[in-house]
């Protein structure tokens, strides 16, 4: 037996396998990922109106935007970049730090947003590794980040990581 499809029969299976593909597209990064974790390349932040662009970028080892809301770490510090460095060789730290949470959130992340704003008016989180780990935890253990608070300075003495 022998089925003839019509024109417009054909054209709808056509249509139909092409939307199949392109929702496969789409949601195939976010399935493959690991259950929600964000593996999309992630970089470091420029330019202006990051809230407007909605940029997923890092500032830095413990600051960074995610679609736009910009977002700290609790409860950690890591070294700052001019302004902010309290002395000539915590700038080196802050690009130690940066590039190693570069490292770690590019192997996939989610963000905990906790509910909270911090001094600075940005929102408290915690980052989750695909690998289940605590990012803040990663950077404190290896020497690139402290506990929040600590003393001035904290950056300017021995060398650290």
């Amino acid at each position: 037996m022998r089925i003839v499809f019509s024109r417009k029969l054909k054209y709808f299976y056509a249509m139909l396998a092409r939307l199949v593909g392109c929702l496969f597209l789409i949601f195939a990064p976010a399935l493959l990922s690991g259950g929600g974790f964000a593996a999309e390349p992630l970089g470091l932040c420029y330019g202006p109106n990051r809230a407007e662009r909605k940029v997923t970028c890092l500032v830095d080892g413990d600051t960074g935007w995610e679609a736009g809301v910009k977002w700290r770490l609790q409860s950690i510090d890591t070294p700052e970049y001019p302004p902010f460095a309290e002395c000539i060789v915590e700038p080196e730290y802050a690009k130690a730090a940066t590039f190693r949470m570069l490292e770690l959130m590019r192997g996939g992340y989610q963000i905990e947003w906790l509910g909270e704003k911090g001094k600075a008016g940005r929102d408290l989180v915690k980052i989750r590794l695909s690998d289940g780990r605590d990012a803040g935890s990663i950077l404190v253990a290896e020497g690139l980040a402290l506990e929040w608070p600590h003393p001035p300075k904290a950056w300017c003495g021995a060398p650290i990581g």
